[in-house]
């Protein structure tokens, strides 16, 4: 249960501080009453909150929470019984001090998508603001089934990027590994023997390269390790404000190849979501203010929120879509037509499929290509060094005979 501070007055009059725990901020008031204890402040300690600031819930748990729900509320059983049994039932212990501080939280008479809302590292912007909508337009139970599937779905696709990937970072790796032993250790033992040709300027330019990039790696290393690692952490800390991720952002769309199916993967989770959210008769400027955070992409959701702007000046979704080069030109046609047919719910949905169909596609093309990829470029650097130490030894045989 939560932990709540609290000031209050005793019955001699003298002012008390401290803290109970209770199942709600009600229920705090009452065992202060039981104690002859008149509240002046009482607050939930956010220090209890071990998953608001903790690790992420993982997407199976979210899952297989907001099916769950989804399935009791359609039941018939109401919220707070149903939170208060999948909070006996899930067996991760913060998700299930989550859901006790939410149903906590309900029982006061908190909306469900606020309750939510107070713990970012297990419920997104985007599931917060769909289970708002759902709440408002009285589909809740829908629009936790569309969770789940949705969440399941970009987990399956995760998995199966990261499960083709595994090969040529696998092969980065060992590549690296690899390299480094031979420069540090392997290239110094022949120093020694090509002195001679040095001392007469005669060692090859590729191999008096390799051995100061192999004395540089030797002496200093940890500090060339070190500023790698502090440059990857303050640009990190620079792609969290918001001028480092709308620059970001807009790198991973115009990035060859990838940036396309990264871009491919953002609009699928766009117009799947917003077709969702348009079938279920959220209006569509609502829709649009809610989709555009399942893109993902300062970039994307910046170009979305303008043509909610346009759409409320009165033009078609697809007018000011068509003038963004984010946009492909077969969707934004296909968006045109639907508005033209009354059928942009249904079209929206089948554009999502197209392109995570697509998507995939080129996903598995792109890491058929990047396996030789990563071979060939494995093997000229070994090349390379192999032939830094052998040119000296042809050399210094040729001139014996």
């Amino acid at each position: 249960m939560p932990d709540f501070a609290y000031e209050a007055l005793a019955s001699s009059g003298a002012r008390t501080t401290g803290s109970l725990t209770a199942g709600s901020e009600r229920e705090a008031l009452a065992l202060l009453d039981s104690r002859g204890l008149f509240p002046i402040k009482v607050t939930a300690e956010s220090a209890t909150s071990s998953t608001r600031w903790g690790k992420r819930v993982r997407s199976k748990h979210l899952t297989t929470l907001f099916g769950q729900l989804a399935d009791l509320l359609h039941s018939g059983v109401p919220l707070l019984r149903s939170l208060e049994l999948l909070e006996r039932q899930t067996s991760h212990v913060g998700l299930k001090e989550t859901l006790r501080e939410i149903r906590a939280d309900v029982a006061d008479g908190t909306s469900l998508a606020d309750a939510m809302g107070k713990y970012p590292q297990v419920f997104n912007d985007l599931t917060v603001s769909m289970v708002r909508a759902g709440q408002e337009g009285g589909f809740l139970e829908d629009v936790l089934k569309r969770i789940a599937a949705f969440t399941e779905q970009q987990e399956d696709l995760k998995s199966k990027v990261v499960g083709s990937m595994a090969y040529p970072v696998f092969l980065a790796v060992v590549g690296f590994i690899i390299l480094n032993i031979l420069v540090i250790f392997f290239v110094p033992k022949f120093e020694p023997i090509f002195k001679k040709l040095e001392d007469k300027g005669e060692l090859p330019t590729l191999t008096t390269g390799l051995m100061t990039f192999s004395h540089t790696l030797q002496r200093f290393g940890v500090f060339i390790v070190a500023a790698i690692v502090g440059a990857i952490w303050m640009f990190r800390r620079w792609a969290r404000s918001d001028a480092g991720q709308m620059t970001t952002d807009g790198w991973r769309l115009k990035m060859p190849m990838v940036g396309t199916i990264y871009r491919n993967l953002a609009l699928a989770r766009f117009t799947r979501i917003l077709g969702t959210l348009l079938h279920n008769g959220i209006p569509i400027l609502q829709s649009l203010r809610i989709a555009k955070d399942s893109t993902g992409n300062k970039v994307l959701a910046q170009a979305i929120s303008q043509s909610a702007d346009n759409v409320t000046a009165g033009e078609k979704l697809a007018t000011p879509m068509a003038n963004n080069p984010y946009f492909p030109k077969d969707l934004v046609e296909m968006i045109a037509v639907a508005e033209e047919s009354n059928t942009l719910e249904t079209v929206l949905v089948g554009i999502a499929d197209g392109l995570e169909k697509r998507t995939s596609r080129q996903l598995e093309l792109f890491v058929r290509l990047l396996e030789p990829v990563m071979l060939l470029v494995m093997a000229s650097v070994t090349l390379l060094v192999v032939a830094g130490l052998l040119l000296p030894v042809f050399k210094m045989g040729s001139s014996v005979q």
